[in-house]
């Protein structure tokens, strides 16, 4: 089977889980967060999100080296790699614990700190589960990754609601992700027919780190901007703003599931093209206007329906909701559209350039939130991130200098008219005609009938 092959039946498999997983987390968005309110789930926004730090930094990188790394692997490789998993978990776990006085002291969040603590110690089960993980994707098997995450999310969804009726308020969702991610550890090891053993090879840790250095410096540097919403709106407008904002954003995470299945997957497919530089500026700009055409409908009709369906599903205290929608929409959007941007990075090995990258964009957001929130509120936190979006130059820069500049000319048309839609209720619908021109096109024409054709032949294969 061909890697192209190899590599679209993947994205359809993680493209159908995340699919499937959109309508579970939809489902669990609706009825916990309506059920527990907006400050009990800014409260558990607020904890989870500072929880979720340590999860996407604690493993520095083993994961993608285990996928990156070239040549055969033994058992040995992913013995280190899980003791070495279990030594930082235990030490970042540490650090976060010793650390919840202060956040406590600084947020002033009434029932933070029990709740943070709980989520922490599950999220070192979840930087070891890196192990099992990184085997199951570094050979391409995405449909058995597909099907453990998406049995966790059914479980997720079956116990947050449960308890969130029964009025445990906050730890509803805790209790709920707790348990998804026991029974993920579980499926994970067994899909994998990995045995967790110890082993202790220095001159393979060193290995190890020396490339997890720079991956996870980047990864630290970019996951900062998850902290702007608990630590500066927490602080300076309080939980309830916490909550709308994380709402937000996890419905923008639902409707970008396409995203996420197509990065999670580009850094296997694209370490096979690492010599070529034609073949990569290619898959770069392919992978942009695949990602817009896929995610740009879907968050506009997200924004033209959402002020008519979201109060009656929500609820009227969720309302300041669809105020800043609109502006992080645009973000996602853009990221989307420089998605294998850093991925084609990261496979060629410079970490350290998109560490720049992610600097530049997270200290610009922090800075213009630190401004904009305390006179603002959500929509200063939300004006900050559209601010930002002009830190993509740094990033369009770097592939430029080593692989050449890829072709940005539909992708620009695209973004500019799904932008403009998103945008309905404030400019006005005239932007409407805008897109339908665009769609008119014969360029669009001739990529969608490309794409359909692509699918065509996956689903014959």
């Amino acid at each position: 089977m061909s890697l192209r092959t190899k590599v679209m039946r993947g994205s359809a498999y993680l493209v159908f889980r995340e699919g499937l997983g959109m309508l579970i987390s939809i489902g669990n968005v609706l009825l916990v967060t309506r059920t527990i309110g907006p400050t009990q789930y800014g409260l558990f926004a607020t904890a989870f999100g500072l929880s979720q730090f340590l999860q996407l930094f604690g493993h520095l990188g083993v994961g993608v080296y285990l996928i990156r790394q070239e040549g055969d692997q033994s058992a040995k490789d992913y013995q280190q790699a899980f003791t070495l998993l279990v030594v930082l978990a235990a030490i970042f776990g540490s650090i976060a614990f010793l650390a919840t006085p202060l956040l406590q002291s600084w947020l002033k969040i009434e029932g933070f700190a029990p709740i943070f603590e709980i989520l922490v110690l599950f999220s070192c089960i979840t930087i070891v589960n890196q192990a099992p993980l990184s085997k199951l994707e570094r050979d391409l098997a995405f449909k058995q990754v597909a099907w453990v995450e998406l049995l966790g999310q059914a479980l997720l969804f079956v116990v947050s609601l449960t308890l969130a009726l029964r009025g445990f308020g906050a730890w509803a969702p805790v209790v709920g992700w707790c348990a998804h991610q026991t029974q993920t550890c579980f499926l994970l090891w067994g899909s994998s027919r990995l045995r967790p053993k110890i082993c202790w090879d220095w001159s393979q840790v060193k290995s190890m780190l020396a490339y997890g250095s720079g991956l996870s410096a980047s990864m630290w540097v970019w996951y900062l901007k998850t902290l702007i919403n608990p630590l500066l709106v927490g602080r300076f407008a309080g939980e309830t703003a916490v909550g709308q904002i994380a709402l937000a954003i996890r419905m923008l995470d639902v409707l970008s599931f396409a995203k996420a299945a197509t990065y999670r997957i580009s850094i296997s497919a694209l370490a096979q093209l690492q010599t070529d530089e034609k073949r990569l500026r290619r898959a770069i700009s392919e992978g942009m206007e695949l990602q817009l055409l896929v995610l740009g409908p879907v968050l506009v009709l997200a924004c033209w329906i959402g002020p008519i369906v979201f109060p009656i599903l929500f609820g009227a205290e969720w309302i300041p909701v669809m105020t800043v929608f609109p502006f992080l929409a645009l973000t996602y959007l853009t990221n989307a559209a420089f998605n294998l941007h850093s991925s084609t990075l990261f496979v060629l090995r410079k970490t350290w350039e998109v560490t720049l990258f992610h600097a530049a964009y997270v200290i610009s957001f922090a800075l213009l939130a630190l401004i904009l929130v305390p006179k603002a509120g959500i929509l200063g936190y939300a004006l900050a991130e559209v601010l930002t979006i002009a830190t993509y130059m740094v990033v369009h820069l770097l592939i430029d200098i080593f692989i050449g500049s890829p072709n940005y000319r539909m992708a620009t048309i695209w973004w500019g008219s799904f932008s403009l839609a998103l945008f309905s209720y404030q400019i006005g619908w005239w932007v409407v005609g805008v897109l339908g021109l665009v769609a008119l096109l014969p360029d669009t024409r001739n990529r969608l009938t490309t794409y359909m054709s692509h699918l065509r032949t996956l689903k014959a294969g």
